[in-house]
Formats: C-alpha cells, sequence, structure tokens
C-alpha cells in the first residue's frame, strides 16, 4: 500500500490545522492508540511531529478523537486519546460502479468520490473496459487519504473487480441504481432527483471511455431499479462524469443540504 501523505484539515471554527488519521482500533476516552509504521513515519519524518503533539483520529464507528502523541519507536507511535471531537454520524448511503479507467485518472476518480460521499466503491467490467487488472490496495489506499484529507468521519469500502452483469445479477433491488446514460436516452439528472425522497439506499453507475454496448443498455434500461440519466448535452470523460453524477446526487438526495463545512 502507498504510504500516507497529507493528512491536514483545518475543521470549520479551529484556530489551526490538525492532522487526521484513519486507525483501526475502537476509540474511546482513556485509551491509547498504537499507529501503523507508515503513520508513525508520516508524523516524524515528513510533519516533524514530536512528543507531546497533537492530532486527531478516526475510525469509521466512533467519531473523531483528539489525542496526543505519547512517544515514537522504531516503526511505530502511540497516541493517548483525550476527547471525542465529533460523533459519529450517517453518512448517505451511496455506492458507485465505474468501469476501471487508466492510472492516474483512476486515481483521481477515486480521490473524489471519497471527498463526495462515496461509501462503497466498485470496478466493473464492461465490453468496452479497457483496463483489465486494477489494484485494489492503492485505490483503497486513495480513499483513506482522500477522507483523511476532507474531514469525513469514514472511508469508502474497495470491492474486488467484477463484470458488470456478475454485480448485477444477485443485486439488492432496494438500492436503486442511477445510470448515466451518454446515449442521450436519459432524462435530465436533476429533473429526475428532484422529486425523489432523501434516505434512501442509490448508486451511481458510470460506463467506460467507449460508453457501454447497445446490448449492455438495453439489459440495464429492463432492471426495475435502473434509472438512466443524462448528465448534460456534453460528452463527458470517465471521470468527470462520475464526480458530475455525484455532486449531482449529493445536491438533490444527499447530505449538502444538512450542513456546509465550506472548501478545503
Amino acid at each position: 500500500m502507498s504510504g500516507p501523505r497529507n493528512r491536514e484539515f483545518e475543521p470549520a471554527g479551529a484556530g489551526g490545522t490538525r492532522t487526521r488519521l484513519f486507525v483501526g482500533e475502537a476509540l474511546a476516552a482513556g485509551g491509547v492508540v498504537g499507529l501503523s509504521a507508515n503513520q508513525a513515519h508520516y508524523l516524524r519524518h515528513v510533519l516533524r511531529l514530536e512528543k507531546g503533539a497533537r492530532v486527531a483520529l478516526f475510525n469509521g464507528a466512533d467519531g473523531e478523537w483528539t489525542g496526543v502523541i505519547e512517544g515514537f519507536g522504531k516503526g511505530w507511535a502511540s497516541v493517548a486519546l483525550e476527547a471525542q471531537s465529533r460523533p459519529q454520524k450517517v453518512e448517505p448511503d451511496l455506492s458507485l460502479l465505474f468501469a476501471p479507467i487508466k492510472h492516474g485518472r483512476i486515481d483521481y476518480l477515486v480521490q473524489k468520490a471519497a471527498e463526495l460521499g462515496a461509501a462503497r466503491l466498485l470496478p466493473v467490467l464492461t465490453e468496452f473496459t479497457q483496463v483489465a487488472r486494477v489494484n485494489t490496495e492503492r485505490l483503497a489506499a486513495n480513499a483513506q487519504e482522500a477522507a483523511e484529507q476532507t474531514g469525513r468521519l469514514s472511508v469508502p469500502e474497495v470491492a474486488e473487480p467484477r463484470r458488470l452483469m456478475d454485480a448485477l445479477a444477485g443485486w439488492d433491488s432496494s438500492r436503486r441504481i442511477m445510470l448515466c446514460d451518454e446515449s442521450g436516452h436519459g432524462r435530465p439528472v436533476m429533473e429526475v432527483l428532484s422529486d425523489l425522497p432523501r434516505g434512501q439506499p442509490w448508486a451511481v453507475l458510470i460506463g467506460p471511455e467507449g460508453g457501454f454496448s447497445e446490448a449492455e443498455l438495453d439489459a440495464l434500461r429492463k432492471l426495475p431499479f435502473v434509472t438512466s440519466v443524462s448528465l448534460g448535452p456534453r460528452l463527458l470523460r470517465a471521470d468527470t462524469a462520475a464526480v458530475a453524477a455525484l455532486a449531482c446526487w449529493q445536491a438533490a438526495l444527499g447530505d449538502w443540504p444538512d450542513e456546509t463545512p465550506g472548501a478545503g
């Protein structure tokens, strides 16, 4: 897995920048958390933090906690928890299904999906998908870094790639899929979303650079839980389409109307 990079986040109303790290351990008052070797290296040798410096930790279940670095060792660091700074909140139940694209741009797609609140990332292989191998470990690292940077309290799950129709074969029909249809047959995205209730599980489906095949589009449109939408008059690249679709969904049905923490 790639090492940690920039994990600094300035919360609204904070007097200074605070370093945030995702950990796998439970967080509770009086607890002590051991950090990974990568995290210890990042704090000590990249940020040049010392014993006594404050950091923020979150694990996707117990909210965000402030803590103090107790010490460093060879390949380790420990943080003594002080207090919970933010309680865990229920986040939108939104998945992103996307056809893998080239290295670099897929990193961008995953980072932006994490920033935009996607809970699960599912690579799907379509007829025109040009990238057959997906480094899910790298994608998971990108998703974690984006979550640390943007202040969210969870990290998106990254699934192993599957054939599109295999992924949909056992699909839970209560989770509707918003199909981004580049063929022009979908209704305008905000027209579709504006009349729907919030709080329901959804997924966004983005095709590959060459688009879906006619057979795939025909099969998708016949599924009762799939709704075709148009993202406008311009032909978007796959990573751009993912960002646009997630932003539209969050604005209409997600948590954007609830609070606006500000741009980072």
